[in-house]
């Protein structure tokens, strides 16, 4: 599986920025997907997740309630829509997949990812 992030860019405080990923190489609607990022300096963190088959998705604290995720099997697509950024959400942001996951702390788990982009960068300014 391929993936390929898009999207981000240089936004002021209280902006929306729309995330993608586009996958290929192998069946998207069978994959769940999930979004990470990693500041300057820090590791790797969670931030949103989505199942297979829709049913099931979910948010670190810090981003619940601002960030929706979703996703286009037709475009074997998924998205991350950032609302009222935050300097704090300045970061790469990475698109991940995997084939088995299930639970919160599954998907909150960089370990349990096999494919990765290669990031696109958000950086908010005040």
């Amino acid at each position: 599986v391929q993936l390929v992030e898009s999207g981000g860019r240089l936004v002021q405080t209280r902006g929306s920025l729309r995330l993608s990923c586009a996958a290929s190489g192998r069946t998207f609607i069978n994959l769940n997907m999930a979004w990470f990022r990693q500041a300057p300096g820090k590791e790797r963190e969670f931030v949103s997740g989505m199942s297979w088959d829709e049913a099931t998705t979910y948010y670190a604290p810090a981003v619940k309630g601002r960030f929706t995720i979703s996703r286009d099997n037709a475009k074997n697509t998924v998205y991350l829509q950032m609302n009222s950024l935050k300097v704090e959400d300045t970061a790469v942001y990475y698109c991940a997949a995997n084939y088995h996951c299930s639970g919160g702390a599954c998907y909150e788990d960089v370990k349990r990812y096999d494919y990765w982009g290669q990031g696109t960068r958000v950086t908010v300014s005040s």
